[in-house]
């Protein structure tokens, strides 16, 4: 059996899915061959791994920093939110149902409980068959490879949570795994964040709980050392590294808009342009979004500046208009057309103004929409831009294409229920194009860096814009120059050897109980 770690984080958006990225790279320039682990995960952002399974994009950008293939043994459990209150179970990358949040973490009483997996039966084997998945997944790649870096979820603490825990400490106890909680201390509150985590832990738990990680410092480290040595004091527990606040180290995370827009790419100061203007990108922030990581490698381009909008006035001085990829592509029609939006986009067709649909996007650019599956809404007028129309199927959509457009080969994935039969138009990847309004299934195709300067070109043109995209810019590159920089901040402020000894021999022995323990 190989080392591991299980990396929690006082509250979501801490920093597990960097340190846990930052951690596999820092591990495979030492030479080890590590891999990256989520048990469930709840994310509009996914991926499609080359045996058509779906996944966490984290994940996936940490098995890049591990050097490594993704495969859906990384990610077993993905939850697709389609609403407040409802998700998408993703098992083994093939989603099996749709479940209330009450129903997925089995409320006593409610028939709805969530189940297990084989076969398919969210209501047939309980938590218990979800977690026997995990733990088989986890001991295989743990079989594999030489330490395996797993990221919790949310907090470890979620005391109304910790019945049905797969993820946090129910995978920790049950693959005795050593737990380091990662606090972000740019918020306030860490100390009282690290020992609450504990403190709120079962004696069981807490001996798992090795130390903690300062995340996101800011100022003189010294100032910082008489509250470590404190906590130490109260706790039995030491820091293992106090991380510094770095601009632009987000990977692809999971749960939202805020938290992608503090990723590297966009946050990135843009460059001088090549040609003589820039240009402007408008990106719909349509209820449900997915997948809004296919417009980071527009911004990857000096001159090139990207923007989230909500509102039909930020139209107006953007040179392409983006429609991305939703869970919701019906609702996200709707509150197109409640805030003028939708009237917006038709007028910029019209006037020869580029305008780019991705998946969910690009569906509901079509004439209609026939929708029995995921919104069930039935028959749905689209915008009627393209000449498509569109079929929600219960199978999902999942593969790895490869192909051809404006003279430059392409790369992407597709995710999605909805069935598009293009009756006109050029062809364009699997959609279509008329004049300058473009739509496609495929996600990722921008990285391809030659597609994305020709696009750009297109774009640039029907826009009246003397941009030139530059000749260099390599969109991989600069994703491995990211995760480079995770894997110097944990070489350079982390206690490395004290964290291999915790991968390679557990949690250190004797460590105290601190009250009150979890509530019975």
């Amino acid at each position: 059996m190989s080392g591991g770690l299980l990396i929690a984080g006082t509250t979501s958006d801490a920093g597990k899915s960097v340190v846990t990225a930052g951690i596999c790279r820092w591990l495979v320039r030492q030479g080890v061959k590590v891999a990256p682990f989520k048990a469930q995960n709840m994310s509009l952002n996914s991926f499609v791994t080359r045996e058509g399974a779906e996944i966490g994009r984290a994940q996936a950008m940490q098995a890049q920093a591990a050097r490594v293939e993704p495969t859906a043994l990384m990610n077993p459990v993905l939850l697709k939110p389609g609403g407040d209150r409802t998700s998408q179970v993703v098992l083994m990358g093939r989603p099996v149902g749709e479940m209330s949040a009450r129903g997925f973490f089995g409320t006593p009483g409610d028939p709805s409980a969530a189940g297990a997996p084989s076969g398919g039966d969210l209501r047939g084997g309980g938590r218990e068959a979800l977690l026997g998945t995990v733990l088989d997944c986890l001991e295989r790649l743990r079989g594999t490879y030489d330490a395996v870096i797993c990221e919790g979820a949310g907090s470890p603490a979620e005391i109304n949570l910790r019945r049905t825990d797969i993820v946090n400490m129910g995978v920790a106890r049950n693959a005795g795994l050593p737990v380091l909680v990662v606090g972000d201390i740019d918020r306030g509150g860490v100390f009282a964040s690290f020992f609450g985590t504990v403190a709120l832990l079962s004696p069981e738990d807490q001996a798992l709980v090795a130390g903690f990680l300062v995340n996101k410092f800011r100022g003189d480290v010294s100032l910082l050392e008489p509250g470590l040595e404190m906590l130490h004091g109260l706790t039995g527990r030491r820091t293992y590294g106090v991380l510094p606040f770095r601009h632009g180290l987000g990977i692809d995370e999971e749960d939202g808009l805020r938290v992608s827009l503090r990723g590297t790419v966009r946050e990135s100061a843009v460059s001088d342009p090549v040609g003589a203007d820039i240009l402007r990108v408008a990106v719909c922030a349509v209820p449900l979004m997915s997948n809004f990581t296919d417009v980071d490698a527009l911004a990857a381009e000096p001159g090139v500046v990207v923007r989230f909008v909500d509102r039909a006035e930020e139209l107006a001085d953007a040179d392409l208009v983006v429609v991305p990829g939703t869970r919701g592509t019906v609702k996200a029609l709707a509150w197109l057309r409640e805030r003028g939006l939708a009237g917006a986009i038709a007028r910029r067709a019209a006037e020869g103004r580029p305008v780019l649909g991705i998946c969910g996007g690009f569906q509901l650019l079509g004439e209609h929409i026939e929708d029995e599956v995921e919104s069930r809404a039935g028959h749905v007028d689209g915008l009627g831009l393209l000449p498509v129309r569109v079929r929600f199927a219960r199978e999902k959509t999942l593969t790895r294409p490869v192909g051809e457009a404006l003279g430059e080969s392409v790369e992407g994935y597709e995710i999605h229920h909805g069935v598009a039969e293009v009756t006109g138009g050029e062809a364009f990847l699997d959609g279509c194009r008329v004049g300058a309004v473009w739509g496609t299934h495929w996600h990722g195709s921008l990285e391809s860096d030659g597609f994305r300067r020709a696009f750009l070109r297109e774009v640039a043109a029907a826009a009246g814009r003397r941009f030139v995209p530059a000749a260099d810019t390599s969109f991989a590159a600069l994703r491995e120059e990211q995760l480079d920089r995770l894997g110097d901040l944990i070489e350079e402020h982390a206690d490395t050897d004290a964290l291999w000894r915790l991968i390679e021999s557990g949690a250190p022995q004797g460590l105290p109980f601190i009250p009150p323990g979890a509530p019975a």
